[in-house]
């Protein structure tokens, strides 16, 4: 089954719902610029720890501001619906902001997962997700598999 792009509003009727049937909430947040076999399996491994995963993409301005002015190379739309499309997410909304904390405390999930390149202390939203008695997970990254190396590899193919 395809997940949904959403707005907050429309996420949060839809996540009481969820609730009230007793669903374990899952969300993560990221890029996901050129979408990955890292990708992938980062978000397998998120949705096998809950029933719902929700996937917050950063927006294409929050991207710039993290990996510079040359990127995103896709889309915040496009990001977002491609995200969405995958089967084990089940929706996914666009952050305009540096962090998902706002969204973060409006969804209040049971867990809430980021790579292992993160740790407690290093997460801006750890403060806000520890004060809703949410789980923080961390799962680690695919080997050799990221965005800012495939970029590296297609410039030095067309060099």
């Amino acid at each position: 089954m395809m997940g949904f792009v959403v707005s907050l509003p429309q996420l949060l009727a839809e996540v009481e719902t969820l609730r009230q049937a007793g669903k374990k909430i899952v969300t993560t947040n990221g890029c996901f610029d050129l979408l990955h076999i890292g990708h992938l399996r980062y978000l397998q491994a998120a949705k096998a720890l809950g029933d719902v995963l929700i996937v917050a993409v950063n927006a294409d301005a929050s991207v710039r501001g993290l990996k510079g002015d040359l990127r995103p190379v896709v889309s915040e739309a496009d990001r977002a619906e491609l995200i969405a499309g995958l089967a084990c997410v089940d929706f996914a909304i666009i952050f305009r902001g540096e962090t998902p904390i706002p969204e973060l405390q409006a969804i209040k999930p049971n867990v809430h997962v980021k790579g292992g390149q993160y740790t407690v202390e290093t997460l801006p939203e750890a403060p806000v997700l520890q004060s809703i008695g949410c789980e923080i997970a961390f799962i680690e990254m695919v080997d050799n598999r990221s965005t800012s190396q495939l970029i590296e590899k297609i410039i030095r193919a067309y060099s």
